[in-house]
């Protein structure tokens, strides 16, 4: 079977031999990833690891944490790294108000000013959305016309409700590691009742362990494999099956996949 995992983060200092990651990567039948920028610097990063490894990709984008040093030109450089023949998407982008100091309109004017820019260049956005259901359905609604090319809710973590409002506006939804426990019941909810046209796997790695690696970090795509045997487990079909629509998905709206 092959396997793929649409949001990770590869990045950094959590996995200090990534040659031998991708090996096992191979092994374990996980053909592909997408690594994800959540500032420029990062975007960089992962830029320079898609690079290095077949199989890799990448998308640049400023997560919405992540704008401590953020200056409007650095959307340019963005634009100049999604340039790259293996920058899949714009990403990862939206809003987070977990925290309490979260400024709220430097988050939404920089997730529009994404999603325009991505609309620009003929891409996708992989969607961070944290505590902020009502304001991301909102924003997503009011920019319908700058979503032409998809979009990705990662690690979905809103109402069944919204999902299928989502659904009607064209998202995919991805969904790790959690999904796994018997106690993530409105993830497994949202897994059963969406179609399968619109799922895909990913692992969030470092982050995200399934159930099986629980309390283990960091977390890497090998754990594809027991997310899809869930998703095929919530749907009663055939594990083999689910992995092909899965990986067809992908690169149905990650155009520059390959």
């Amino acid at each position: 079977m092959r396997y793929i995992d649409v949001h990770c983060h590869l990045d950094g200092r959590h996995f200090d031999d990534l040659d031998e990651l991708f090996k096992r990567l191979s092994r374990c039948g996980v053909e592909k990833v997408i690594t994800c920028g959540v500032d420029l610097p990062t975007s960089i990063a992962v830029k320079e690891i898609a690079e290095r490894y077949n199989g890799c990709y990448f998308t640049a984008g400023f997560h919405p944490t992540e704008l401590r040093d953020y200056k409007e030109s650095d959307l340019e450089k963005i634009a100049e790294l999604a340039s790259h023949p293996k920058c899949v998407a714009i990403g990862e982008i939206g809003l987070d108000y977990h925290y309490p100091d979260t400024n709220k309109p430097l988050q939404k004017e920089v997730f529009v000013k994404q999603l325009k820019l991505a609309n620009e260049l003929g891409l996708p956005v992989e969607i961070h959305s944290r505590n902020s259901a009502e304001d991301m359905f909102e924003i997503l609604r009011a920019n319908a016309g700058l979503l032409n090319n998809g979009f990705l809710l990662h690690c979905y973590s809103h109402s069944v409700e919204l999902a299928v409002e989502l659904k009607k506006a064209g998202a995919y939804f991805s969904f790790g590691g959690t999904s796994t426990y018997s106690g993530s019941k409105k993830a497994r909810r949202c897994i059963a009742t969406l179609g399968l046209d619109r799922l895909l796997t990913e692992t969030d790695s470092p982050y995200m362990p399934p159930v099986s690696k629980q309390g283990l970090f960091p977390n890497t795509p090998e754990s594809i494999p027991e997310i899809l045997q869930g998703f095929a487990e919530l749907h009663g079909i055939d594990e083999e099956l689910c992995a092909d629509k899965v990986w067809s998905n992908a690169h149905t709206l990650f155009k520059k996949l390959n």
